[in-house]
């Protein structure tokens, strides 16, 4: 009986705390990445691009903060003629942005990121054979701005404080 009671009150306390800290991406606004930048800027949402079935390989990862412009771009390179497709979370609450990229392999030749004025972290997490999950942690809270281009594909953030 007291096993069956610890057994209720530990669900009870799961069920509450999962429905406590767990996020309601439904409503978060969704954006289309497109190839030009827009300097549409925002502090939280869903973003994706589509693209044809391309596999590809992240080349090198490479940043830049001029202070004239006010944002810091960062620049994932990837040896396909095209940016593969993405899927990402914004969430400047937590500093954290989430992309994952389909089709995609890590290059060996990824380095260290080095300083940066916004970017405090990226890890990289392969999932599998054919996807890439990236996680980019933020020093303070920003805004972004997501975009792609085209020959070679690069999937480009632009961040401002």
């Amino acid at each position: 009986m007291i096993n069956q009671l610890k057994l209720l009150i530990f669900c009870v306390f799961a069920i509450t705390a999962s429905s406590t800290f767990s996020q309601d991406l439904m409503s978060e606004r969704i954006r289309k990445v497109v190839g030009k930048k827009r300097s549409v800027y925002f502090k939280k949402g869903i973003f994706y691009s589509t693209s044809s079935k391309i596999e590809s390989t992240l080349k090198a990862v490479r940043h830049s903060f001029v202070a004239a412009r006010g944002y810091e771009r960062i620049v994932f390179d990837f040896s396909a003629s095209k940016a593969p497709k993405v899927y990402g979370y914004f969430s400047d609450d937590m500093k954290k942005i989430y992309i994952d990229f389909f089709d995609a392999k890590l290059g060996s030749s990824i380095g260290s990121f080095g300083n940066s004025k916004f970017v405090d972290k990226i890890d990289f997490y392969p999932v599998g054979d054919d996807s890439l999950s990236t996680e980019i942690r933020l020093k303070n809270e920003s805004s972004i701005d997501v975009f792609y281009l085209d020959k070679p594909g690069r999937l480009v953030i632009d961040i401002k404080g």
